[in-house]
């Protein structure tokens, strides 16, 4: 709604009404509407008040129409076999929907940690119909720019709680963590550890929460030490792993949140002669090419990553041709693969 005596243009008000009204100048005005990093946050505070409470109306700069059987795919690396696995399933998707799929990198980070503008930027001049994002995390100016050049998107498992209203896809992690948790119990295992991503991401979250949950229903004691957070690489995993070997009481199975994780327990195990899985059960989670080249095969849980992609980019077409998904989260299944590193726990553990 506009202000008695406020100016307006085409039955709305103008950037420099919005700009008189958060006590900012125009060309500030104008940084956060075009979602600029170079502006501080009270003051895009105010200035997005301002614009939500006199009814500014975004014009539209993205052309749809321009491209139409165009879409991007931004992806957070190209040298991953889970990039792979997005790709193919993207790849499938597109060519039933008759779309050609244009794939970068991105957002890089540049001088003080700030994401590069500049794939953004080439998106409203290929005019693609829509983007799918397959990257940790966007930032607030970011969403304020696709929001504003109304560029339908779609985020695949990202690795943060998206905005109020934000599409996203991803997997069922929590009863992941639980099938896992089950596996390891039921071969009779009851010492059971965990070693999982960052501590604040959405996946790491809901797995810990699985495995923690399942433990409960089967009235096995948690213990705080068991839980052991590493980044999402080997290395880390590797050292998280010498941690809980050193305990008084060392697990006799370890559930890793990720199979790349797992590639460095298998390490560290193995430099501390420890067997897989005579002495200790591991279970991974991805199902990713990786889980079928170690010695003995990782037994994990499957998230359907090229579906996921796949489903990402028909919600994503949706969208572009006007409709609105009935809900903002779609999760597929996840389910445990059985591989050779599972097997009942040692009678008497070995000295470590």
């Amino acid at each position: 709604m506009v202000r008695a005596g406020s100016a307006s243009v085409a039955g709305g008000p103008t950037l420099a009404v919005v700009a008189r009204e958060a006590g900012v100048s125009v060309p500030t005005a104008s940084k956060v509407v075009n979602g600029r990093e170079d502006v501080a946050p009270e003051t895009r505070r105010r200035v997005t008040e301002a614009l939500d409470r006199l009814g500014y109306v975004r014009r539209p700069r993205f052309d749809a129409s321009k491209t139409p059987g165009l879409v991007d795919l931004v992806v957070h690396s190209l040298d991953s076999s889970w990039s792979g696995a997005v790709l193919h399933g993207v790849e499938k998707a597109a060519h039933e929907a008759g779309l050609e799929v244009v794939v970068s990198a991105g957002p890089n980070r540049a001088r003080g940690n700030r994401p590069e503008r500049g794939w953004l930027d080439k998106l409203t001049a290929r005019g693609s119909s829509g983007v799918l994002f397959n990257v940790a995390e966007l930032s607030p100016s970011q969403y304020a720019w696709l929001n504003h050049h109304r560029i339908p998107y779609v985020l695949l498992d990202p690795a943060h709680e998206p905005p109020a209203g934000v599409v996203s896809v991803g997997a069922a992690n929590w009863q992941g963590g639980v099938s896992a948790a089950e596996h390891l119990l039921a071969l009779g295992h009851r010492r059971i550890a965990v070693i999982a991503g960052h501590r604040r991401t959405l996946g790491t979250g809901a797995r810990v929460a699985g495995y923690r949950s399942a433990l409960a229903a089967a009235g096995v004691r948690h213990r705080a030490e068991y839980v052991r957070h590493a980044g999402v690489d080997e290395a880390t995993a590797r050292l998280r792993t010498h941690e809980l070997l050193d305990l008084p009481e060392p697990p006799t199975a370890v559930f890793v949140c990720s199979d790349r994780m797992a590639l460095g327990v298998f390490a560290a195990l193995a430099e501390r002669e420890v067997r897989v899985p005579d002495d200790m059960s591991v279970v991974g989670f991805d199902d990713l090419p990786e889980a079928r080249w170690v010695a003995p095969g990782l037994t994990t849980v499957r998230q359907p990553v090229g579906e996921m992609a796949a489903t990402a980019l028909r919600l994503l077409v949706r969208m572009m041709h006007g409709e609105r998904p009935e809900g903002t989260r779609t999760e597929l299944s996840t389910r445990l693969v059985r591989r050779g590193s599972t097997a009942a726990p040692p009678v008497a553990r070995p000295t470590m």
